[in-house]
């Protein structure tokens, strides 16, 4: 093969020959059916909530002695201490948010909060701090006002 048949084969191309097969999709129909009614929408408890409840659960525990401490309820759940640490500081929330925590609900399995973010919560010091830094509870792109202004009052 010289030169100049070499750049011409380059130049040409391959050819490539296999069978193919065509799709042949049926025609859209329209009905007169009505759609389907939609779908009630699926209600849990947060997954907050049921820390917070899992919280208050292992704190009553300790307190009326069936545990010895925070150590002996991580050896028997498998977890370790500073994850019981975790979970039992949510109950130094505020006793209002803990209450609007425990009523808050995952629909259709997305959560209105993080854990990540009430811990956030948790460690201010005082109660009226807590309040102040969850009025504009914001997660998700979605502000839930939990503590709405009082009427009258400017904000």
């Amino acid at each position: 093969m010289s030169a100049g048949e070499g750049s011409q084969a380059k130049a040409r191309g391959r050819i490539v020959s296999m069978p193919f097969h065509r799709v042949t999709r049926e025609r859209v129909r329209f009905e007169d059916v009505a759609p389907p009614a939609p779908r009630e929408p699926v209600r849990t408890p947060a997954k907050v909530a049921k820390m917070l409840a899992l919280a208050h659960h292992l704190q009553n525990a300790i307190d009326r002695g069936l545990v010895a401490d925070r150590t002996t309820i991580a050896a028997r759940l498998g977890v370790t201490k500073a994850r019981i640490t975790q979970l039992l500081d949510l109950t130094l929330l505020a006793p209002d948010l803990q209450d609007a925590v425990l009523a808050m609900e995952a629909v259709d399995g997305v959560d209105p909060m993080s854990e990540r973010s009430l811990r956030a919560i948790v460690t201010t010091t005082s109660w009226a701090e807590q309040r102040t830094v969850a009025r504009p509870w914001a997660f998700r792109r979605r502000v839930v006002t939990l503590f709405p202004p009082a009427a009258g009052s400017r904000r």
